[in-house]
């Protein structure tokens, strides 16, 4: 649960980097989203989206960088 009175982010990815093979994923993401945002992303296929997703929710690894939800 996040504090809304300290300031604290709902969402927070520093850093993030993610690589498949010869294909860089992601290089150095960092977001916040805080509480009672609207928050979206959007892009064409093979941009990240998904993979910026899984990692927050824990379910892919960072060699680089945290993110926490």
């Amino acid at each position: 649960m996040v504090d809304e009175q300290q300031g604290v982010p709902a969402v927070r990815a520093i850093g993030l980097r993610r690589v498949y093979g010869d294909v860089v994923a992601l290089e150095r993401l960092s977001l916040d989203v805080w509480p009672g945002e609207f928050f979206t992303m959007l892009g064409p296929s093979g941009s990240g989206k998904t993979t910026t997703l899984r990692m927050i929710a824990g379910f892919r690894t960072s060699r680089l960088g945290r993110a926490r939800a």
